[in-house]
């Protein structure tokens, strides 16, 4: 018999569902507030699991003897990949498609308000001041380039296409389509782009092909005025970089809901820039209901599928 720990956050009803797709199984609900917080078993359970949906820490994961199979509430399953914490034998999933909606709709606002000055203004009315601040910005007719096609960044070309722009993406496999993208290239044909782009949108996961990918070099390369967005993985950006290009008027603006580190410290230049937008990797959290929803009904589907013995769906081991 599986023993299953769920650290979803579920109503009543959705436990039913998930007992329903598994009545062999024994469920232990440890519920946590918030979907950005690792889950916290409780005594005995790591010892006698044998399924985990949802995220605990790495080392937790590590802890399990007999797991099966761990089933993420996030898109990332960088740190579960790391060596020693998952058995070789132990299956991995992960809540791909669920987050699309809620990260490209937070990106798109962040765009539209750095190509209108509304931070700016947002600063002059917290100081009672009526002050116009002249040229603004628009999506018709820009180029953008999305870095990443998958759920992420083809829901948000979707968005900017409807406003009139150019989609361009990059991806390892560019005989791969994606929607919203108005032509595929290759990842490796990132720096010929930058310096066409109006706007470089950071969709990516974390890799070792991924990490730093706009250090100071490439930051340069881009579009004198052009607007940097990152909500994928901090790990893609230079903050010290972007900070110095933002501080010379090299940029427009840039919008970032990732960061490396997180949080940003406190004394980092990038929160003083009015041309900065940073949020606090929110987009794709909880807070818009279809996500939460999304995440649950991917649990779900998987549950259903692993007692069935089928395939599952967003393996990535």
């Amino acid at each position: 018999m599986e023993t299953i720990l769920n650290f979803l956050p579920l109503t009543e009803e959705e436990q039913d569902l998930f007992r329903l797709a598994a009545p062999e199984a024994e469920h232990r609900f440890r519920p946590v507030d918030n979907m950005l917080n690792a889950g916290e078993p409780l005594p005995g359970d790591l010892e006698e699991a044998t399924i985990v949906l949802g995220n605990m820490s790495p080392a937790d994961v590590a802890a399990v003897p007999g797991l099966k199979w761990l089933q993420t509430w996030s898109a990332g399953v960088d740190p579960y990949l790391a060596p020693g914490v998952l058995s070789g034998g132990t299956v991995l999933t992960s809540a791909v498609g669920a987050y699309g909606q809620g990260v490209s709709e937070h990106m798109f606002a962040v765009l539209l308000s750095l190509c209108k000055r509304l931070p700016q203004y947002r600063d002059l009315q917290n100081q009672s001041r009526w002050e116009p601040l002249g040229r603004i910005l628009t999506l018709a007719d820009s180029t953008v380039l999305v870095v990443g096609t998958g759920d992420l960044g083809s829901s948000f070309a979707k968005l900017v296409k409807a406003m009139g722009a150019h989609t361009v993406g990059l991806r390892r496999d560019p005989s791969k389509p994606a929607e919203g993208i108005d032509e595929m290239h290759a990842f490796d044909r990132l720096e010929e782009w930058l310096p066409r782009a109006d706007v470089v949108a950071l969709m990516v996961p974390h890799s070792p092909e991924t990490d730093n990918l706009m250090d100071g070099r490439r930051i340069a390369l881009m579009k004198p005025e052009a607007i940097l967005l990152n909500g994928g993985r901090g790990s893609a950006v230079d903050c010290d970089a972007l900070a110095a290009a933002l501080a010379s008027g090299h940029l427009w603006g840039a919008g970032l809901d990732v960061t490396r580190p997180e949080p940003l410290p406190e004394d980092h230049p990038l929160w003083q820039l009015p041309n900065c937008v940073i949020t606090p990797h929110v987009a794709g959290g909880e807070y818009l209901a279809v996500t939460r929803s999304r995440v649950v009904d991917i649990v779900l589907d998987n549950l259903r599928r692993y007692t069935a013995g089928e395939p599952l769906r967003n393996r990535m081991r």
